[in-house]
C-alpha cells in the first residue's frame, strides 16, 4: 500500500516508561472538589492523588509494594487488637469489643487483599487471557462479607447490653485502649492509602479509609467510656451500637466500589486524561472511541483514532506517539489497544 487513502491500523502492546522531551500529560486534573468542612471531611474518607509522576510503572513492583503495605498494617492492626482485648478483659466494655472486633476483622482483611496481589503477578494463560487482576475485585467481595459480618456481631453484643447491662471497671484503661485503636488505625491509614495511590490499587486505598473510619469509631469509645464516667451508664451500649452503624454506612460505600470495579466502571476523570493526551499527539484529528477499565490496580483500554496520514508507515508513528504521551498521563496503563483510521 503506496499511499492509502483509508487504512486500519491496530498497535497493541504493554506500556514501557518512555524516555524523551516535550511536553506530556501528568494525570488526572482539573476537577474541583468540596471546600469547607464538607471538603475536609471528603479528603479523608474520598482520597485522591493528581500526580501521576507518584505512580509506579512497573506492575511487578507496583505488585510488591502493595504486599509489603498489608504485611506491615496487618502487623500493627493485629498489635492495637490484642491491647484492646486486654483491656476487653477487664473492663467489660461492649463499646471497645466492638471496637475490637472490627479492628481484628480489619487486619484479617489483609490476607485475601494479599493473596490477590501475587495471583496478580501471574501471567496470562489460555483460559485466563487477561491474566489474573481480577482476583483484587474477588478479594473485595470477601472484604465486604467480612465487614458485614463485624457489623452485625457488634451491634448483637450492643443490643444485648442494653437488656443486660453490667457494671464497667477500669474505664481509665478504657479510654487509653480507644486512644491507642485511633493512633493505630490512622497509621494503617496513611500507610494503606499513600500506598495505594502510589500502585493504583482503589482495593488498598479503600482499605485505608476502612482503617480511617475505624479509627474513628476507636475515638466513639473514648466518648462511651468518658459518658459512662460522668453517669450514663448506658452511653457503652449506645456507643457500641452507634459503631455498627457507621460499619454498616460504610459497607455501602465499598459495595459501590467494588461493584463498580466489577462491571468495570471507570472513573471518568481517568478518561478525560486520556482523551486529552490522545488528542494532543501530532496527526490525530479526533478520538472517536475511547474504552478505559481496570483489571485490578492496573489499567487496560482501546481507542480508535481519526488521523492525518498518506501512508501505513505514518499512521504507525502516530500510533506510537500517541501511545507514548499516554503513558505520561496515565503511568498505570498495562496495555492499550490503538486503531488508527485514516480518510
Amino acid at each position: 500500500m503506496s499511499t492509502p487513502s483509508n487504512h486500519d491500523n491496530r498497535h497493541s502492546r504493554k506500556h514501557e516508561p518512555a524516555s524523551g522531551h516535550g511536553h506530556h500529560d501528568h494525570g488526572p486534573s482539573g476537577h474541583s472538589h468540596p471546600r469547607g468542612i464538607k471538603g475536609f471531611l471528603y479528603g479523608l474518607f474520598v482520597p485522591h492523588s493528581h500526580d501521576a509522576a507518584d505512580s509506579i510503572y512497573d506492575a511487578l513492583q507496583a505488585n510488591k509494594e502493595g504486599v509489603r503495605a498489608l504485611k506491615i498494617s496487618m502487623v500493627i492492626l493485629l498489635a492495637t487488637t490484642l491491647l484492646q482485648v486486654a483491656v476487653v478483659a477487664i473492663s467489660g466494655s461492649v463499646a471497645l469489643l466492638a471496637d475490637t472486633i472490627h479492628n481484628f476483622s480489619d487486619a484479617l482483611t489483609a490476607v485475601p487483599l494479599w493473596v490477590a496481589f501475587i495471583l496478580g503477578r501471574r501471567a496470562a494463560t489460555k483460559r485466563y487471557t487477561y491474566g489474573y487482576g481480577r482476583a483484587e475485585d474477588l478479594a473485595g467481595l470477601f472484604i465486604v462479607a467480612v465487614i458485614a459480618l463485624s457489623a452485625v456481631l457488634a451491634a448483637w453484643q450492643s443490643i444485648e447490653r442494653f437488656f443486660n447491662p453490667q457494671p464497667l471497671e477500669n474505664l481509665w484503661w478504657v479510654l487509653a485502649a480507644g486512644i491507642v485503636g485511633f493512633a493505630g488505625n490512622e497509621i494503617v491509614a496513611v500507610y494503606r492509602i499513600r500506598v495505594g495511590q502510589k500502585i493504583g490499587s482503589a482495593a488498598l486505598v479503600a482499605d485505608g479509609v476502612h482503617a480511617r473510619t475505624d479509627g474513628f469509631t476507636s475515638l466513639a469509645v473514648v466518648i462511651g467510656a468518658a459518658g459512662v464516667m460522668l453517669g450514663f451508664p448506658l452511653a457503652d451500649p449506645v456507643i457500641g451500637l452507634s459503631i455498627s452503624v457507621a460499619i454498616i454506612i460504610l459497607l455501602v460505600g465499598t459495595i459501590k466500589s467494588i461493584g463498580r470495579r466489577l462491571m468495570d466502571g471507570i472513573e471518568p476523570i481517568y478518561l478525560d486524561t486520556a482523551r486529552a493526551a490522545l488528542e494532543g499527539t501530532d496527526g490525530v484529528r479526533a478520538v472517536t472511541t475511547l474504552q478505559l477499565r481496570w483489571i485490578g490496580h492496573r489499567l487496560q483500554g482501546a481507542a480508535t483514532l481519526a488521523v492525518d496520514c498518506t501512508s501505513l508507515a505514518d499512521a504507525e508513528a502516530v500510533a506510537a506517539q500517541a501511545e507514548h504521551r499516554l503513558g505520561h498521563a496515565l503511568p498505570n496503563i498495562e496495555s492499550m489497544l490503538v486503531r488508527t483510521v485514516s480518510r
